[in-house]
């Protein structure tokens, strides 16, 4: 054990904690794999968690050997960072917040600190002192750190879960055989164009379609933005050798469109939904034929 009286002079209270982690990186370790931040994530073995303890323990050396205990951006905390991140994401998804999962990582700097004041017995108090609240401030700052990793995935979570409802929100239909449909609903932004597009052009592949329709009757408006999405839609549609029908172009939605200067001659468009229906239908040489009283006949 060091002779503090001595080497308090000339070693710095960051230098100190460096130190000690590299001495007692095993027992700490050994500490933190109880903890529930550990305990609960690493369910396999006890071992795991250990192993994941000497990891952080060692980013945590390094950010101390640098001296810079107060830096989130440290060295040390890029190459543990990822970790962090998977180990915040696991206790999240358990449905604890990011406050409580801040509170399970203050709960490793007891461990630690007993530690550290234990292998200093005959130092200066003045100098304990200084070491243990370097240390403290070093844990302080993971706890930072696994807060901005716990915020971050929960906007990826947030993101995630968006895309999904957008995609339950845009499902393709199979109408026929060779012909799928969207029914739109609501407002045509960016990211869900990306989704309508993306999910349609799927669909045709998988379906082998030879006609898309893309049905806007429940679209509340038209602009130069929705308009440019959906010839967007129609030419990947077109990349992939089907044809592509806007259908549900409402009175005011074709004067607004007019209003607007918008080109969309290039764009097949029927009035319903029904309609787009039986123009493909009838592209494929089936035509529908309602029954009447006095006989049938084609539609």
């Amino acid at each position: 054990m060091p002779e503090h009286d001595t080497a308090a002079q000339r070693t710095t209270p960051e230098e100190e904690v460096a130190a000690f982690l590299r001495r007692r990186q095993e027992q700490i370790a050994q500490r933190w794999a109880d903890e529930p931040l550990f305990r609960t994530v690493f369910t396999v073995s006890r071992d795991e968690a250990v192993e994941a303890g000497r990891v952080v323990v060692d980013a945590l050396a390094q950010v101390a050997e640098a001296g810079r205990v107060e830096d989130p951006e440290g060295a040390g905390f890029t190459l543990v960072r990822e970790q962090l991140s998977r180990m915040a994401a696991a206790r999240s998804r358990t449905g604890l917040t990011p406050s409580q999962v801040s509170t399970e990582v203050d709960a490793l700097r007891v461990p630690a600190v007993n530690l550290l004041v234990a292998e200093l017995p005959d130092a200066p108090a003045g100098y304990v002192r200084e070491c243990t609240s370097s240390l403290t401030v070093l844990m302080g700052t993971l706890r930072l750190v696994v807060l901005g990793t716990t915020l971050n995935e929960g906007e990826a979570l947030i993101d995630r879960q968006r895309l999904q409802l957008l995609e339950v929100a845009t499902p393709v239909i199979r109408l026929w055989d060779g012909i799928v449909a969207v029914p739109l609903i609501g407002t045509l932004d960016s990211a869900r164009s990306q989704v309508v597009m993306e999910t349609l052009l799927n669909s045709v592949v998988d379906q082998q379609a030879r006609f898309a329709i893309l049905d806007i009757t429940g679209v509340p408006t038209v602009d130069s933005l929705v308009a440019q999405h959906l010839m967007k839609t129609v030419a990947a549609v077109r990349l992939m050798g089907a044809e592509c029908v806007v259908s549900g172009i409402r009175p005011a939605i074709a004067q607004t469109i007019v209003h607007l200067g918008l080109d969309l001659g290039t764009v097949l468009t029927r009035a319903s939904l029904a309609d787009a229906l039986a123009y493909a239908l009838h592209r494929l040489g089936a035509d529908i034929v309602r029954s009447t009283p006095g006989g049938a006949g084609p539609r």
